[in-house]
């Protein structure tokens, strides 16, 4: 099928979150990552005059694609808080609850937004644009065991140590405000083939630093097993590891610490979700060729019991 799109982003595995979404017409949806609003548009297409969409997403560019659906409200948050925005529009429970996370095709396009190694610009990053730390702040503000704590975790950046000393000693020098004077102070740790492997994890690391990613998606993913309703779908597109390792714990435990409980009567796994992915659901070599930001996808979908 055709990939839904627009100038501000291409839509991935669109049809086949919509498919596991199991939208009932009159049920209550949730798009954690609204973006351009192409899985939006089309859960409207399966909803019924009673049904109701509500979406998130705290970047301000995104917050200009909305929608003009009496049926749908884009609130202007950062899907952390989902639980209590819902709850201002009287929303406890409801029927399915859709998430593709990371970067959008807008934010990597976007150079003045730092997200690319493809641009020069300044180290923002920021998904919030009112949000405080940006990565400029980041990289010539935070200590060497700090910068190696993120390589570490967030890049799972072998030479951590090492490149933490590179930025530290350059920074003592002049401060290190553009992505580019950024690439130039850990050139000689870049290796020659796979220096842009090595710098998308570089960046990685920066970013979910900079808009706490991997916080707010614990907190999200933790609120989500309290408002699904019974039958309820958890559709969601992760990019990397990290992400992934979160939603597959989710699903097969019911917490983001993967840390499977027993029921005290009858000694069995207390089981939360109904894994309907036990392999992720991948996008097609079609997809991955007409939008090559498709090619990290895993989609994993589950049913709340």
């Amino acid at each position: 099928m055709a990939l839904m799109s627009n100038p501000y982003h291409t839509s991935v595995l669109l049809h086949a979150c919509i498919d596991n979404l199991n939208i009932k017409p009159n049920g209550v949806y949730v798009d954690l990552t609204f973006g351009g609003g192409g899985h939006s548009v089309l859960i409207l297409k399966h909803l019924n005059e009673k049904g109701k969409l509500f979406a998130f997403d705290q970047d301000a560019d995104a917050q200009k694609n909305s929608l003009k659906d009496e049926r749908f409200i884009l609130i202007p948050q950062n899907f952390r808080f989902l639980k209590n925005y819902l709850r201002l529009y009287g929303v406890t429970k409801v029927d399915g609850i859709l998430g593709d996370l990371g970067v959008s095709s807008h934010q990597f396009d976007e150079a003045s937004r730092g997200f690319s190694i493809r641009f020069e610009s300044d180290l923002d990053m920021r998904m919030n644009q009112q949000s405080p730390i940006t990565a400029k702040k980041i990289i010539n503000e935070y200590s060497e065991k700090q910068l190696v704590k993120i390589f570490r975790e967030y890049g799972e950046i072998p030479a951590a140590n090492k490149l933490s000393q590179l930025i530290v000693a350059a920074r003592e020098k002049q401060s290190i405000n553009t992505t580019e004077q950024l690439k130039e102070v850990i050139k000689s740790l870049t290796p020659k083939f796979e220096g842009h492997k090595f710098l998308a994890k570089v960046f990685q690391s920066l970013r979910i630093e900079v808009n706490q990613e991997l916080d707010a998606l614990k907190e999200c993913l933790t609120q989500c097993i309290e408002l699904l309703d019974s039958k309820g779908r958890l559709v969601i597109i992760s990019y990397h590891s990290l992400e992934d390792r979160l939603v597959k714990n989710i699903i097969r435990a019911g917490n983001v610490e993967g840390v499977e409980e027993k029921d005290i009567i009858y000694g069995s796994t207390k089981k939360v979700f109904k894994n309907f992915t036990s392999k992720p659901i991948l996008p097609s070599e079609e997809e991955i060729k007409n939008n090559t930001r498709a090619r990290s996808a895993k989609l994993r979908v589950a049913e709340k019991l």
